[in-house]
């Protein structure tokens, strides 16, 4: 791609973002000392703990000077972009495996294999699989590995026990698609109605349900599904992609996925999960969990200190098991880049591999914020987790077990969200059949077919 056309397909992406980006206040890389190192993120919590990090650093490097920023997520992406176009971002930011393939093909990052202090990180250090995540189609990294996450159920253990049922049998829970199995059963006795009759049970009002048994938290799932429906349909046996690192078609069209759906979404109908705007999106599925009105609510390991900080004691347990005998869950984890526009990538690239190393992840680690990425800091995390009153073995066990499934990764990503987002929220809000997955999977993979990517 030329120049011209990268910028011209950088604007396309976010006309408005250098609007938002005029109010903003940020300071532009020219203006920047060269010294300064600007490095963003989105997630206040893990800001402090960087902080921290970014202390070290500046005293082991005096020559140096981090600073860091956050911005909320919606705004993060817009900012970041229009950054992109003129010259107003950052030297390093926290990078998402939706975005980054984007990225790599404007040309808007840096390969880290380029730079010294990146190269020399040891990669065997990282929980298996991170590494993958952020390895172009040229076998060059583009981030560098600084956390992990899986999926698991958060549950409300006073009501598990009021409907009779053990924390060992959310353990050993299972489901299938035809009748949801001993998981929809479980889930089907913790609804209660306005009335106190429970799901299961005659004279069950789904019209004014008092307590969900499941929470639902992102409209439709997102994308991939990954805090919802992604693990059901995986243990059912279905792949997003062909290939989940740089495949060029998407299965959306599969029946495994469809009848998974269909089933999941299907238990709105029954009432028991809340039906489309029942609560506010916004507010996620941990306060519908905290507020008492849902029992079960699947959500990832980087809320963990955003569930411990409520006053309710919390149970944790996997996915169930489905019908392929597995209880996996889809694992992800963030990464740092160094931006191509940066005026000090060297410097970013020691401040990158800086964040990398066992010293920051052990202090990131101990703030029980997230996993971090080095497999030395995984038990400290654990640790700082158990003590907030969070049990983490089901985050850990599908990792453990070699049951976890990666977030895909393709070119095309803008393109493939905003087909694939509203086709799942209709599915939701107007309960439409999953089968119209099939017409979206074909238009998804038309791009796929007439992008300059596969010419």
């Amino acid at each position: 791609m030329t120049k011209k056309n990268r910028v011209r397909a950088i604007a396309s992406v976010s006309a408005v973002a250098m609007l938002a980006l005029s109010g903003c206040g940020s300071s532009s890389n020219n203006e920047s000392a060269s010294n300064v190192i600007d490095y963003w993120l989105w997630d206040p919590a893990q800001q402090v703990a960087y902080e921290k990090c970014a202390a070290d650093f500046n005293e082991k490097n005096p020559d140096l000077q981090v600073k860091i920023t956050q911005y909320g997520w919606n705004d993060y992406w817009q900012l970041l972009t229009a950054g992109f176009i003129a010259d107003t971002g950052p030297d390093a930011f926290t990078n998402h495996v939706s975005q980054y393939p984007q990225f790599v093909d404007l040309d808007v990052i840096e390969p880290l294999d380029d730079y010294q202090p990146t190269a020399a990180v040891d990669t065997n250090e990282f929980q298996d699989g991170l590494t993958q995540l952020w390895t172009g189609q040229d076998g060059k990294m583009y981030g560098m590995p600084k956390d992990w996450d899986t999926i698991a159920a958060f549950y409300n253990p006073e009501m598990i026990k009021e409907a009779g049922f053990t924390d060992e049998q959310l353990d050993n829970w299972n489901w299938n698609p035809q009748d949801g199995g001993s998981f929809e059963d479980i889930i089907a006795h913790l609804t209660i109605d306005e009335n106190g009759v429970r799901g299961d049970e005659p004279g069950f009002d789904k019209n004014n349900v008092k307590v969900y048994g499941l929470g639902i938290n992102d409209p439709g799932g997102g994308t991939f599904g990954q805090g919802q429906w992604a693990a059901f349909a995986a243990s059912n046996g279905w792949q997003s992609a062909y290939q989940l690192s740089w495949g060029d078609r998407y299965q959306f069209d599969d029946p495994k996925l469809q009848e998974t759906i269909d089933w999941y979404f299907g238990l709105v109908d029954k009432g028991y999960m809340p039906a489309f705007g029942q609560f506010n999106s916004s507010d996620g599925v941990v306060n519908q969990l905290l507020n008492k009105n849902v029992a079960v609510a699947f959500d990832g390991s980087w809320m963990n200190a955003t569930y411990a900080a409520g006053d309710m004691k919390l149970g944790t347990a996997s996915y169930p098991t489905g019908p392929n005998g597995t209880a996996p869950s889809m694992i992800n984890g963030l990464g740092d880049s160094i931006a191509a526009n940066s005026d000090n990538k060297e410097g970013a690239a020691k401040w990158v591999a800086y964040m990398a190393s066992s010293d920051c992840q052990t202090k990131i680690a101990e703030e029980g914020v997230v996993f971090p990425s080095r497999k030395d800091a995984t038990e400290v995390a654990a640790k700082s987790f158990e003590d907030m009153g969070i049990q983490v073995d089901a985050f850990q066990e599908p990792v453990e077990a070699n049951q976890t499934f990666q977030f895909p990764i393709t070119h095309n990503g803008p393109d493939v969200r905003a087909l694939l987002t509203p086709a799942f929220e209709d599915i939701y809000a107007n309960r439409v059949p999953a089968s119209t997955l099939t017409e979206t999977n074909d238009a998804i993979n038309v791009i796929f077919e007439t992008s300059a990517e596969n010419q």
